[in-house]
C-alpha cells in the first residue's frame, strides 16, 4: 500500500499545532503562530524579527581567524548589536564601541569564533544552552522525534544566549517512523504501510511535511544503527533508487541532504544519489571518496560518537567503537589528502551533550593539522551550513560568536572543549 503523493494541506491550524506542541517539547514559551515557513536568518519564525544582540568589546587576547590562519595579538574585537563592527590588533581595528560598552577582558588567552556543531540532536531548552556553553554557537540538527528543533531554532533567534543558532532537519525520513508518527498529523496516512516509509510515495510524503514544517535541511539513512546492540549498522536499508527520491523531494523545496550512513555500499549508493553530506562514514571507501571530492560532498564523521561507543557498559558496543573508530579516522585523513571538504559533528542525542571542541581533538588525532582540524568546526562547517558569510570567523559584518579558551589552540586543540567564557551574538553566556 502506499499513500498519495499530493503535497500535504497548508493548514494554518495544523501548523499552529504542530510548532506549539514542538516548542511544548523544547521548554520554551515562545510564540509561534505563523502560517508560513520561517523567513531567513535575519527575520524570525512567524514573522517576528529576532532579538537584537548584544555590544561588546572583547579586548587583549590573541585572536586567531581560522579561515586565513592569521594570529593578532592583543587584539580588539568589538561587537555592536550581535554583529562585529570591527577585529584586530589593538588601535588598528577602525570604528569603536558605543560609550558603556562591557568589555570582556582575555589578556593572556586566545579568542576565536564561535564552533560550529554540524551534527547534533537538540530536544530540550536545557540541551540548547548546554550546547552554546560547551562552545557550539551554531549548529545543525541531525533531527528530531517531534519537530523540537525547529522550535530551537525559533529559541536561538529570541534569544540567542540560550541556543545555538541552527539549521533545523525535522523528523528523520526512515523506514520506521515510531512514534514520530505522531509528530504531523499528515504523516498519519502512513501509519497504514504494513513495509514502512519505503515506496516513493510514502518517501516523498515524509519530505514534503518536513518542507510545509519549516525545515532548512533533511534527514535520511541509509544503514542501520550503531549505537543500538541489536541492530547491523552495515545493513542497508534504502537503495539507491530510495535515496534519489528523498533527494529529489528535497531539491524541489530547495534543501539538502544529510545521510546516516556506514557500510561503503550504503554510502557510494547516498553519494551517487545526491546527498549533501555523508553522516558517519565509518567504512567509506576510495571509489566513493573519489566521488564526494568531484560533487563536493561534505563527510561528517561524528568521531565523538563512535568513541563514545568504545566507552559503552555494553560489551556489543564497545567492541563495535573499538572496532570503528580506527577505521574512521583512517577514512577522514584519506578524505582531507583527497581534498574531501569536512566538518565538525558530535551527534550528541539523549540529554547529553558533548563538546564540539572534543570533535576537533579527534580531527586531529586522526591526522589533521591543528589549523585543518579547528577549520572543520568553523570555516568548513560554515559553508556545509550556509553560513560561511556570517560564521566561522571573527571579522566585520560576522556573527558576534566568540570563544575565549585558557592557551594556544594551535599548540594544543584539547583547549577548545574547556572554554573560558562563550559569546553569542555578543551576549556572554
Amino acid at each position: 500500500m502506499c499513500v498519495e503523493s499530493t503535497p500535504p494541506p497548508p493548514s494554518r491550524l495544523t501548523r499552529r499545532g504542530v510548532l506549539a506542541g514542538a516548542a511544548a517539547l523544547a521548554g520554551t514559551s515562545a510564540v509561534l503562530a505563523a502560517a508560513s515557513p520561517p523567513a531567513s536568518a535575519a527575520t524570525g519564525a512567524a514573522g517576528h524579527s529576532p532579538a537584537r544582540g548584544g555590544d561588546l568589546v572583547v579586548e587583549g587576547g590573541t585572536l586567531l581567524d581560522p579561515a586565513t590562519g592569521e594570529v593578532t595579538e592583543d587584539a580588539v574585537v568589538v561587537i555592536v548589536g550581535g554583529v562585529v563592527r570591527s577585529a584586530g590588533r589593538r588601535g588598528r581595528t577602525g570604528p569603536g564601541a558605543p560609550a558603556g560598552t562591557p568589555v570582556l577582558r582575555a589578556h593572556g588567552r586566545w579568542i576565536l569564533p564561535g564552533l560550529i556543531d554540524a551534527h547534533i540532536h537538540l530536544n530540550t531548552a536545557a540541551e540548547a544552552r548546554d550546547a552554546v556553553r560547551k562552545g557550539a554557537t551554531s549548529a545543525r540538527s541531525g533531527s528530531t522525534g517531534f519537530y523540537q528543533d525547529i522550535a530551537v531554532r525559533e529559541l536561538a533567534r529570541q534569544a540567542p544566549e540560550r541556543a545555538p543558532r541552527l539549521r533545523a532537519a525535522g523528523v528523520f525520513v526512515t523506514p520506521d517512523l515510531g512514534d514520530t508518527i505522531l509528530a504531523d498529523p499528515d504523516l498519519a496516512p502512513l501509519a497504514r504501510l504494513r513495509e514502512g516509509v519505503r515506496s516513493p510515495e510514502a518517501l516523498r510524503r515524509v519530505v514534503e511535511v518536513n518542507l510545509a514544517r519549516g525545515v532548512d535541511t533533511v534527514k535520511t539513512r541509509v544503514n542501520e544503527r550503531a549505537g543500538l546492540p541489536e541492530q547491523d549498522p552495515l545493513a542497508q536499508v534504502y537503495d539507491v533508487d530510495q535515496l534519489s527520491e528523498i533527494v529529489a523531494a528535497a531539491r524541489r523545496g530547495g534543501k539538502g541532504v544529510l545521510c546516516h550512513s556506514y557500510s561503503e555500499q550504503g554510502c557510494h549508493d547516498a553519494v551517487t544519489a545526491g546527498i549533501r553530506s555523508l553522516e558517519h562514514g565509518a567504512f567509506v571507501g576510495e571509489r566513493t571518496l573519489h566521488a564526494m571530492r568531484r560533487k563536493g560532498t561534505y563527510f561528517t564523521p561524528t568521531l565523538t560518537a563512535i568513541a563514545g561507543l568504545a566507552e559503552s557498559s555494553d560489551p556489543i558496543l564497545a567492541e563495535r567503537g573499538r572496532t570503528y573508530l580506527p577505521v574512521l579516522k583512517r577514512a577522514v585523513l584519506a578524505a582531507h589528502e583527497l581534498g574531501v571538504p569536512l566538518a565538525a559533528g558530535t551527534d550528541s542525542s539523549g540529554g547529553t551533550v558533548d563538546p564540539i571542541g572534543r570533535e576537533v581533538e579527534l580531527m586531529r588525532s586522526a591526522g589533521l593539522s591543528a589549523l585543518d582540524a579547528i577549520r572543520t568546526a568553523t570555516a568548513g562547517a560554515a559553508r556545509l551550513l550556509g553560513l560561511d558569510g556570517s560564521v566561522g570567523r571573527l571579522a566585520r559584518g560576522f556573527a558576534g560568536d566568540v570563544l575565549v579558551v585558557d592557551g594556544d589552540p594551535l599548540a594544543d586543540v584539547t583547549v577548545l572543549a574547556r572554554p573560558v567564557r562563550v559569546v553569542r551574538a555578543g551576549l556572554a553566556v
